[in-house]
């Protein structure tokens, strides 16, 4: 059984249980908050330190599909931090104590530094001035939000093992990532 989803055109780990007591136990778990869940993503603008975004999420008022910051929303969570900042954009690693619908996407949007490639939550393409014809087409070219995730850690359902895995980038975030960076080169060297 599913014990939790990834949004769609979200990229990465999953946990899946292959028995219904695994599942039960890992559900609690998920529940607890004791399974670590962190991700990778590629926001929008140049944020200058990590942080905590810690507001609660639920069913934006006039946009059903959509989720967004509400007051009556549930309590979310959402620890960052900077691993590379570029020209016009920061590479972060994410972490999650909870697990709303949309929650990275969301908290991200709503510090005006929504996820590149995420339409639905403002993260329209924003190339620097002087980009590249390379750079504007890998940021046209990226179809997603550029969300991945990373790594995943959990106590064993059935011997208590604490276990960690990881997922490699795909190769379209890092080819974005890798024009972003050529653009940073050409333009710090100018």
């Amino acid at each position: 059984g599913i014990i939790h989803r990834l949004d769609k055109d979200t990229t990465g780990l999953m946990v899946v249980a292959k028995t219904v007591p695994a599942q039960t136990q890992l559900v609690d778990m998920m529940q607890k908050r004791e399974i670590r869940r962190e991700y990778e993503a590629i926001c929008n603008g140049v944020m200058t330190a990590g942080g905590m975004v810690d507001e609660p999420i639920g069913r934006h008022p006039t946009k059903r599909t959509h989720m967004a910051v509400v007051a009556s929303g549930k309590p979310a969570v959402t620890h960052y931090r900077v691993m590379e900042r570029l020209r016009a954009h920061t590479l972060l690693r994410l972490r999650l104590e909870t697990g709303r619908t949309h929650q990275i996407r969301v908290h991200m949007a709503h510090i005006r530094h929504p996820l590149v490639g995420d339409l639905t939550y403002g993260g329209r393409p924003r190339p620097p001035k002087q980009a590249s014809e390379e750079f504007l087409a890998a940021l046209r070219g990226f179809s997603r939000q550029a969300l991945h995730a990373a790594q995943l850690s959990l106590h064993h359902p059935v011997n208590g093992e604490w276990m960690t895995f990881e997922a490699p980038r795909p190769k379209d975030f890092e080819l974005l990532l890798d024009a972003m960076r050529d653009d940073a080169r050409l333009h710090n060297n100018a």
